[in-house]
């Protein structure tokens, strides 16, 4: 029964098994290694014997823990103290919810009245808490202390906490824990990882089944010819492992070790320095992408914002006109320090000079006190934080505030010499630039709501006594309450089409009886509530003092890199967490959306009717870019599934602000469904894992904020601007090198296959093999396996040509390089080429049954080592040297296969022209046909290598 060495089976199947194993095995002890990491950061827990060092991983429910200022939040907690005289401290969350927004929260007023952090450990209390669940806005709780009398009871919500994955911005912090493990508002908001078979390796698998078939249906026509004599069922399992070569057991090896190449590749690119490939299963995905989302904060822009333009209506200045600015607030400053002159009859030019100073000057001490920003002094070693606060030193200043805007604003007003050195609850203090210190009473505050749209402040001038209300919030609010103007509609449009955001700023002085007025209508009891009717008085006729325009700026090569993508045939979306006008304004500056398409702004939804009408009302519009926020989103997919996603895949692109991360998945997984195509996610945050590690290839980029997105990912990139080349260049390359590589050992086993079945059909169906032992395993090891692996390091362009033109990428998201069509190709030459040599073979051959095996084993290996040159388009060094290291070792080893082949016949002039004969015709008419094809048919890049 048995057909040659047991060996010829079982080493060949054990060799691609140890291969696979050891892969998979690394990058495991890769990732155990990156976690181990993470849970082994120390923290500072409170104990009855002072603090000890506790690792992350070992925090339970109930700890008391100490967290530094800068450090993450270990695990989901109770905000209980703070180092903070103001009794409060900012939170970074960008990790959790994708806001660049710092949050404010406030401890446990009862806790905080506490002398000490270890008086935490005298009293008794305890906490009542919701069930863990995905909320990631809302908390409800109490907090009861039993050992006062009478017990204290405050309600907790979400101000109170600290989850985990944010970081401490102010201060030193101690909480009490409240969930961990599974139970973490991030883990829960995370999906578990799944394990990524790639979309090539799906189709090579399909393409295998097909071979199985083949082999059965031969095995089974075989016996049928010899009218199923005889014990049939043992011929069919015979010619089964006779014609087994037609499965390519080592095309699973060549594939995983050419992946472990194109990992290696990537990584050692000097154009994309610290990109760090995490799984290595699938770099042919990235060829293929058809659909990229991609985060805002972090991975667009750097979350840096800079101010651009002050405009005053009937002037503007930009950045390279802030010396006048300054100039101007110089000129007020030095004029009022100094008495001014007996001096009668000013000139006109003196004149309107300091009626525009005055007017520079209104408008940016507005700024500089319409504001959340509080100035923090950090002692810099020399200085104690009271001599730091006293002298108001700038290298020790830093601000805090619950939004960029907002320190991007104090920072512009700081640079013109307008200074916010000191604030608390009830006061504020500016510098000049003659040094002089202005005191301000901070009599009311109005925060800024997403509903409102707006932040206003009532101030106190202590030198003057002048009572001032500043506002300052979006134009579409700003726009009714201001006085009228026929400027302030065009020019916050044109700021918006430069991709600034605009704040509006205005003013209004109130009488000292005013503002008694508007405090007495405030009663003690619903304060909140009353606010809100009684501002309106106040907000009527303001005086509009400027506008200003910041921008968050942008990581380098934004625009080319989308414009980029955008010409290889992939659509962009944009998922953030953050608010709709920083959303639709960062979009038109990233030129996510270009300059001649519109934007359809998606209205807020709640119900089916109201989603219906707006789908309507989307569907009529044509080329246009789709925002729609989170809430809207999920009414929609409530009710409009499949019609909102058949609208939305036909936009130029997409943006959704205001995304949970549980909803950024969620859109993969349906583009995935509903398309069919695969998708690339790209994000730094906490809050874009779930995204990542739903999508068909995750890319993380390593920013400052963390390394959640980094390591969650499948490939790890330091730029957005390095994904153009990750995907065009490594992504183009890696997909068609697999391809070619992928066909080429499947031809290479049907070679061999299709020679056994004439070679049984001569010899009247006889299951007899052709070549034995050595002869098998040596074919698709030492003799071809080095040039046919050869074949990853060919590329049919340049990757500056392939960056140049990414329509190149275009072509391969049509699947083009491996289909059906390309694998009956190749099978069609397989039966050319196995049969050309085989019958030669048998009509050449002249006494001897071994001289059979001499000729059709070595013309055999000639053909496949010219096919591999006829299939390669550019050369490398490797190349050349496996094709002649292989025919030397072919030749070399002659010598040691005498049990196989005639040692003498094969140093015969006979055995030479039968050979070279045999395989010229198997050669030479394919290298016509491509002659032909490429002179008559030349694929797309053929111009551009040329």
């Amino acid at each position: 029964m048995r057909l040659g060495a047991l060996y010829t089976y079982w080493v060949p199947l054990g060799f691609v098994l140890a291969v696979t194993v050891i892969r998979e095995a690394v990058e495991e002890i890769r990732c155990y290694v990156r976690d181990r990491e993470v849970n082994c950061q120390v923290y500072s827990r409170l104990t009855a014997r002072g603090t000890v060092k506790v690792k992350s991983s070992n925090i339970q429910v109930g700890d008391l823990i100490i967290v530094e200022k800068n450090q993450r939040v270990p695990a989901d907690m109770i905000f209980l103290r703070t180092s903070e005289k103001n009794g409060s401290c900012f939170l970074r969350t960008d990790q959790l919810d994708g806001e660049t927004d710092w949050k404010l929260r406030l401890p446990v007023a009862c806790t905080q009245r506490l002398p000490t952090a270890a008086d935490l450990l005298q009293i008794r209390s305890y906490v009542y808490a919701e069930e863990p669940n995905i909320d990631i806005h809302n908390f409800v709780g109490t907090f009861t202390r039993e050992d006062s009398d009478p017990p204290i009871s405050e309600s907790l919500s979400i101000e109170n906490t600290l989850w985990a994955g944010t970081v401490i911005a102010s201060g030193t912090v101690v909480g009490v824990v409240l969930y961990s493990g599974r139970e973490l508002r991030s883990v829960m908001n995370t999906s578990n990882p799944r394990s990524k078979i790639g979309l090539f390796d799906l189709e090579v698998n399909c393409l295998t089944k097909i071979l199985f078939g083949a082999l059965v249906v031969v095995s089974l026509v075989m016996v049928a010819l010899q009218h199923f004599a005889g014990r049939w069922y043992l011929q069919i399992i015979r010619f089964l492992l006779l014609f087994s070569n037609i499965i390519p057991i080592s095309l699973r090896v060549n594939l995983d070790m050419g992946k472990i190449v194109y990992s290696w590749v990537i990584r050692r690119d000097s154009k994309i320095p610290g990109t760090v490939v995490r799984s290595s299963t699938i770099p042919e995905q990235l060829g293929r992408i058809s659909y990229l989302l991609t985060d805002k904060t972090g991975t667009l822009t750097q979350n840096e914002m800079v101010f651009k333009r002050l405009h005053l209506g009937t002037v503007a200045y930009g950045l390279d006109s802030m010396d006048e600015v300054q100039s101007h607030i110089f000129s007020i400053y030095t004029q009022q320090s100094q008495d001014p002159p007996a001096q009668k009859g000013p000139t006109l030019t003196t004149k309107v000079r300091r009626t525009m100073s005055s007017r520079v000057h209104e408008a940016v001490k507005a700024i500089a006190l319409c504001h959340n920003v509080t100035p923090v002094y950090e002692s810099n070693g020399v200085t104690d934080q009271a001599e730091a606060e006293k002298q108001y030193e700038d290298s020790c200043r830093v601000y805090q505030a619950s939004s960029p805007d907002e320190v991007a604003l104090v920072q512009w007003t700081e640079s013109v010499g307008l200074t916010l050195v000191g604030r608390d609850q009830s006061s504020m203090q500016l510098r000049t630039p003659g040094d002089q210190i202005l005191n301000f009473t901070i009599l009311q505050i109005f925060p800024f709501t997403y509903e409102s749209k707006r932040m206003g402040i009532i101030v106190r001038d202590e030198s003057t006594g002048e009572i001032t209300f500043y506002m300052k919030g979006a134009d579409v609010v700003m726009a009714g309450i201001v006085q009228y103007n026929d400027w302030l509609e065009e020019e916050c449009g044109n700021m918006a089409r430069e991709g600034l955001r605009v704040l509006v700023v205005a003013k209004k002085s109130l009488a000292e009886e005013q503002y008694q007025d508007f405090e007495a209508k405030l009663s003690v009891h619903d304060r909140s509530l009353k606010v809100a009717t009684v501002i309106e008085s106040l907000e009527m006729e303001m005086e509009l003092l400027c506008l200003t325009g910041v921008e968050d700026q942008l990581q380098a090569d934004v625009r080319p890199t989308l414009e980029t993508l955008r010409n290889a045939g992939i659509k962009v979306w944009m998922l953030t967490g953050d608010k709709l006008e920083t959303a639709t304004c960062t979009a038109k500056n990233a030129h996510l959306v270009t300059r001649n398409q519109d934007i359809h702004v998606f209205r807020l939804v709640t119900n089916r009717s109201e989603a219906h009408l707006e789908l309507n009302a989307f569907r009529r519009k044509h080329d246009c870019a789709l925002v729609i926020s989170g809430d809207s989103l999920e009414v929609c997919l409530k009710y409009y599934e499949y019609e909102f996603m058949e609208l939305a895949c036909q936009c130029p692109a997409v943006v959704c602000c205001r995304c949970t991360p549980t909803q950024k998945a969620q859109i993969v997984r349906l583009l995935q469904e509903r398309t069919g195509k695969l998708t690339c996610a790209v994000g730094d945050g906490g809050n874009d894992v779930s995204m990542i590690q739903e999508s068909d290839c995750g890319v993380g980029v390593e920013g400052k904020e963390g390394k959640q997105a980094s390591l969650a990912a499948d490939f790890s990139i330091t730029q957005f601007k390095h994904l153009g080349r990750l995907l065009m260049v490594h992504g183009r390359n890696s997909y068609k090198r697999s391809a070619a590589l992928s066909q080429f050992v499947i031809h290479r086993s049907l070679c061999i296959s299709t020679m056994q079945a004439v070679f049984s059909s001569v010899f009247y169906f006889a299951s007899v093999p052709l070549y034995q032992g050595f002869l098998i395993i040596g074919y698709s090891t030492i003799y071809t396996m080095f040039p046919v692996f050869s074949l990853v390091l060919d590329k049919d362009v340049k990757s500056e040509v392939a960056m140049l033109y990414p329509e190149l990428y275009k072509d391969l998201l049509k699947g083009r390089p491996l289909s059906y069509k390309t694998f009956l190709i190749w099978v069609l030459i397989s039966i050319y080429q196995g049969s050309t040599i085989m019958y030669g073979a048998l009509l050449l051959f002249e006494s001897e049954f071994v001289h059979i095996v001499a000729i059709s084993f070595t013309s055999l290996i000639l053909t496949e080592l010219l096919m591999v040159a006829l299939t390669i388009q550019t050369w490398h060094w490797l190349m050349t040297v496996a094709e002649l290291l292989s025919l030397a070792c072919y030749i070399a080893s002659l010598v040691f296969l005498h049990e196989f082949i005639d040692v003498y016949f094969i140093a015969t002039l006979s055995f030479l022209w039968k050979v070279s004969v045999i395989t010229l015709v198997s050669c030479l008419p394919l290298y016509v046909l491509k002659y032909l094809r490429r002179r008559f048919s030349p694929p797309s890049y053929s111009k551009l290598t040329s």
